[in-house]
């Protein structure tokens, strides 16, 4: 898997690259009897990425290299 580029905020920053499979993401809004918003991905996107951060954090402050499903619980 490519590697996302960093932006000028570093690891802090939005992701740069979509994380997720558009079309999917679109056909569940779908199915759900909604529409899809213009920004609706990119919002979801950044807070996936910000998901995806916390988790790699808490792992790294766990002693391991290896996120776990359960690194992304939050509380």
């Amino acid at each position: 898997m490519a590697k996302a580029k960093k932006g000028k905020g570093g690891a802090s920053a939005r992701p740069t690259e979509m994380l997720l499979v558009a079309s999917k993401v679109r056909q569940m809004i779908k199915d759900a009897g909604c529409n899809t918003a213009g920004d609706a991905l990119d919002g979801l996107n950044g807070y996936v990425g910000w998901l995806i951060r916390q988790a790699v954090k808490r792992a790294s402050e766990n002693g391991r290299k290896t996120v776990r499903a359960h690194d992304f619980i939050i509380m």
